[in-house]
This record gives C-alpha cells, structure tokens and sequence, in this order.
C-alpha cells in the first residue's frame, strides 16, 4: 500500500467509526422506543374511556407518561441526539442529553395533570360527556388545529426540525451542561407538540390508536422534508377530527364515546 492510500486509510477509520457511533445511538433509541410502545400496550390494554379518561394517581400517570414519551419521542429526536454525539465526540454525554430532554417533557406531564385536576374539580360534573365534555373535545382539537399556523408553532418546529444553530447556542461541556441542553432541546419540542399532546387527552390519552396517530403527526412535521406540507397537513387532520368530534363522534374510527364523568380518580391519593 502506498503512503497517500496509507493516509487516505486512516483519514477514513475515524469517520466511520463515529459514523458507527452515530448509527448505534438511533438504533437504541428506536429500541427503547419499541420497548416503550411493547410496555404501554400492555399497561393500557382496557384502560381507554375515550376523550378525557381518568389519569388515575399522580405517581402511575407520571410513570406512564414518561414511557409514553420515550415511546413517541425518541424516533423523532434522534437526529439530534446522534447530532449532539458527533459534535461532543463522545459516547456518554448523550445519555445525559436524552435524560435531560426526557425530563423536560416529564414537567410537561406534572403541569398536564395538574391542570386536569384543577380543572375536573372546578368543574363539578360540567365535563362529563353528555353536558360539556363533547364540545370540550372538539374546540379543543381545534384549538391545537389553529396553534399549528401559530408563528410560535414555527420557530419550535424550525428549532427541532434544524437544532444545529440551537445546539451550538447553548452549548455546555460536562455532564452537567449535557443534561441542561437535553433539557433546553426538550422545551423546544414541548413547545412545539403541546397541542398536539393537548389533542391526545381530547381522543382518550390511554388509546393506544390515537396515540399512535399523535406520533405520527409529530414524526411527519418533524422529518417530512416538505416543512409547510407537513404543518398544513396535520393542521386539515386536527380540524376534520375537531369538527367530527362535535358533530358526528361515533364516525371517528377507534373513538371510544365515554359513558362516564371524565377522570374520576384525578387525585394523587386515590386508588
């Protein structure tokens, strides 16, 4: 071999190496992902009352919600984790980085259930089904509908969907610093998907179906490499489900109609 195919040889080693690294690091997250998808079947199996479903108590919604995320989110933010593997050039950091961002969306759930509680216990009955909590679902729906036209839907989504400028902003060396921008590249996605998570609790957040039609938007606006098709697309999606919530329910495909008080075990001391 000669000296310049010699030099060429080692040039290229390291770049396939990380390029190996980089590979590995999504494929574990899609494993996990799988593995959360696997464990939230079976935990909800049975569970799904429909738009608003009882959270049941904090500590086992906050577990569940968590899997959930991992299950929904990985696949999507693993181009920014292995992104952040390449430029930190290591192969631990990027743990805290996903622990980071994971955490972020785990506040996202607090203030999620927090907010339901509140609001069921303000409520005195009016969101149950047959008074309000029809109509709920649906403005609701088209709430989140109308958000993705929102210029503050925009500049999230160009954050998740570009993080090399948000990366290299809010760069930190360390564990420590690794975790804090897990957790600024989590708030950008929370800001980006609140809506859509917002949608989730209106079809029945222990639907599996749904939530996996959820995900999907989020993967599609995420990855689709049309940016306006993709936020046009799942806006035209979350406005033919708002108004087929409020008009025609029994219509939606694997919508179940709720035949109870919306949570009625919303408390963290209940069984």
């Amino acid at each position: 071999m000669t000296a310049a195919g010699s030099d060429a040889g080692s040039s290229l080693r390291p770049a396939y190496a990380a390029t190996r690294v980089h590979l590995g690091i999504v494929a574990v997250l899609f494993g996990l992902a799988a593995i959360g998808w696997w464990w939230t079947v079976g935990e909800m199996r049975g569970m799904d009352d429909g738009p608003w479903t009882a959270l049941g108590t904090f500590a086992w919604f906050l577990g569940v919600w968590v899997v959930m995320m991992a299950a929904m989110m990985f696949p999507s933010v693993s181009p920014t984790v292995a992104l952040y593997a390449r430029m930190s050039r290591s192969r631990v950091l990027p743990v805290a980085f996903t622990a980071g961002y994971l955490a972020t969306w785990a506040a996202a759930g607090v203030v999620a259930f927090v907010i339901a509680l509140i609001a069921t216990q303000a409520a005195h009955g009016t969101l149950t089904w047959d008074n309000a909590g029809q109509e709920v679902a649906g403005v609701t729906l088209l709430v989140a509908a109308g958000y993705e036209l929102t210029p503050l839907k925009d500049v999230c989504l160009g954050k998740c969907r570009s993080p090399l400028g948000t990366l290299l902003g809010s760069w930190r060396a360390g564990w420590s610093g690794a975790f804090r921008m897990g957790l600024g590249n989590g708030a950008w996605c929370v800001g980006c998907c609140w809506a859509l998570m917002a949608s989730l609790f209106a079809l029945g957040v222990m639907s599996v179906t749904w939530m996996a039609v959820v995900a999907g938007l989020i993967a599609i606006e995420k990855t689709l490499p049309w940016r306006r098709v993709a936020t046009y697309g799942t806006t035209i999606v979350l406005v033919v489900l708002g108004l087929l919530m409020l008009v025609a329910p029994e219509t939606l495909p694997g919508l179940t109609v709720p035949g109870q008080s919306p949570m009625p075990s919303m408390s963290p001391m209940g069984p």
